[in-house]
């Protein structure tokens, strides 16, 4: 199936690692123009040499930005329409995982810790949303696909749920709003991924909890339906769908991508 990104520009914070360089990898095989953004810039350009060979046909334009800093968002969005005459598609994915360590109990935790969440993955979402919304209502089309998290769905950190279930109502607002102009937006709720970070997060759980590496691998692989654990690539594809045209009829919802839910029933 064609998805009609070729040629298209997108955006892709979090750009530098894990489902945001995955998803970056996508859409430039699929030959969209794809400008990765993230803070560090060694980082940033080595995974911007990952997204050129998969796409050799797209432009790539990597940027450092800080998804915190307003200023530093809107000077970003302000380049890539610039240079590249547009933004089609926002892929929303600057925000620190959550770890696998221990989750501090409401005495511990701090004011401090649940701003910081917020301000980095609702807030900054936000930003960046409201940086490239004028330029796709005045081209009447667009897809925003903001990545979040089952911690949406889940008890367990007072921090991790509050702002994955920000981001939600964040896509739905945007939605309701934007959806007039021909833009949509989804948010995508990942669960356990492997990539990049999986061998520290296994490594924090082991540590918390007393168990062997493979012990904690088989614990995560069980609350899958899959027995597994998906891939970054395998919920940077449901991304890439979701950010096409092809995915006009899916606005304002949640797709979960994280191998499935055992035991639990959505509807």
């Amino acid at each position: 199936m064609d998805l009609g990104l070729a040629g298209q520009v997108a955006i892709v914070t979090g750009g530098s690692r894990g489902i945001g360089l995955a998803c970056a990898r996508g859409l430039a095989a699929e030959g969209a123009h794809v400008v990765p953004v993230a803070r560090d810039a060694a980082a940033l350009d080595a995974a911007a040499e990952q997204v050129r060979a998969a796409g050799p046909a797209s432009t790539v334009l990597p940027l450092v930005a800080d998804t915190t800093d307003d200023s530093a968002v809107r000077a970003m969005v302000a380049r890539v329409v610039d240079e590249l005459r547009g933004v089609d598609v926002l892929i929303n994915a600057a925000a620190p995982p959550a770890g696998g360590g221990p989750v501090p109990a409401l005495a511990e935790l701090t004011d401090q810790a649940v701003l910081d969440a917020v301000d980095t993955k609702v807030l900054g979402y936000l930003r960046t949303a409201r940086a490239v919304a004028p330029h796709m209502t005045a081209r009447g089309s667009g897809r925003i696909v903001n990545i979040s998290g089952l911690n949406a769905r889940r008890t367990g950190s007072i921090a991790g749920t509050v702002r994955n279930v920000g981001v939600a109502a964040l896509t739905a607002n945007l939605a309701d709003e934007l959806g007039p102009s021909g833009v949509g937006v989804v948010v995508v709720h990942p669960g356990y991924t492997d990539t990049e970070r999986t061998p520290g997060m296994v490594a924090e759980r082991m540590a918390a909890t007393g168990r062997s590496e493979a012990e904690v691998r088989a614990e995560l692989a069980r609350g899958t339906s899959l027995r597994r654990i998906p891939t970054a690539q395998e919920v940077a594809d449901v991304v890439v769908f979701l950010a096409s045209p092809r995915a006009v009829a899916v606005t304002g919802d949640a797709v979960v991508a994280g191998g499935g839910e055992r035991g639990v029933v959505h509807y």
